[in-house]
């Protein structure tokens, strides 16, 4: 019988996520394996989370890839289905349980290059605003303490606020129509991801207003609005290449080999000058190399 992955995301509408959704399905499919897609109803919702993942225990997979809603409420339950046998693989949002692997990016210094790329880009003189994900989300939160470490290094960078923008479109140009009330001049907005960077543009065109805006996460639709010139950079935090690695990892593990215990893939800024390099939608993409993957990536163990 195939063996059974399953692979747990914080919701189903974010297009990283997707792409890591893709990523497992493929890798999975490569090996003779079967992978199943899991999210809750309501984005992010940790409880919705909850009712699937014991739907998902009681069934026995072989190995369950897990990022979380809410790393802190759904830490006993992944603790729990650990102690029963059941193999985790992480992604994306670490917690403090017993991960056979974590695949990720250093989200803190994702979050330093693209406020520093804002500061440059700003000749390091002007006034910004932050519209970052939750709070339950440990890349927001990394995210978050790299912006504000980079932004210090610049003196006459002023950070005038921060709006949360849930890490969704919609919700990311309400937080930017507050700060725009609020705050008369912006020069710069630096976005926890690409979502929120969209639905920020989408909050200064109506407004008439103009300012920079950065995201991260290097989604295909943000890739296509740095080669439009409306959105100046984000950072390639490559869902598919992250959801194949760590489907690999999973069945490396279940059939005896080493995996690290950590994998960090690189993370680099998307600008006007190379974004053609990321065009490619998630789909068309060939699965990354283990070998490869490891090179780039392991932390040892």
């Amino acid at each position: 019988m195939a063996l059974r992955l399953a692979a747990f995301t914080k919701n189903g509408v974010n297009p990283n996520y997707q792409a890591f959704l893709l990523g497992v399905e493929k890798a999975a499919a490569a090996e003779g394996a079967r992978a199943t897609r899991h999210f809750p109803p309501v984005p992010d919702d940790p409880d919705g989370q909850l009712a699937l993942l014991s739907a998902v225990v009681a069934e026995g997979p072989d190995a369950i890839i897990f990022a979380p809603a809410d790393d802190r409420a759904l830490e006993a339950p992944v603790a729990a289905a650990i102690a029963r046998g059941i193999p985790f693989i992480g992604f994306v949002n670490r917690m403090s349980v017993d991960f056979v692997s974590f695949v990720g990016a250093d989200d803190v210094a994702m979050g330093r290059t693209i406020a520093t790329v804002m500061a440059q880009a700003l000749n390091e003189v002007g006034d910004v605003v932050l519209v970052e994900g939750p709070d339950t989300a440990p890349t927001s939160r990394d995210r978050g303490r790299g912006f504000r470490e980079a932004l210090a290094r610049f003196p006459s960078i002023r950070l005038l606020g921060t709006a949360p923008g849930r890490y969704l479109r919609g919700p990311g140009h309400a937080a930017m129509e507050r700060l725009l009330l609020a705050h008369p001049r912006i020069d710069g907005v630096i976005c926890t991801n690409d979502l929120m960077a969209l639905g920020a543009l989408d909050a200064l065109d109506d407004a008439g207003r103009h300012a920079l805006v950065v995201g991260n996460n290097g989604t295909l639709d943000a890739v296509r609005e740095i080669g439009r010139g409306r959105l100046l950079a984000s950072m390639d935090y490559d869902g598919f290449r992250m959801g194949a690695v760590a489907a690999m990892a999973a069945l490396r593990h279940l059939r005896g080999a080493p995996v690290p215990r950590e994998i960090l893939l690189p993370a680099r800024v998307i600008d006007r000058a190379n974004h053609e390099a990321f065009l490619t939608p998630p789909e068309d993409r060939p699965l990354p190399r283990w070998e490869d993957a490891i090179a780039s990536g392991e932390t040892p163990p």
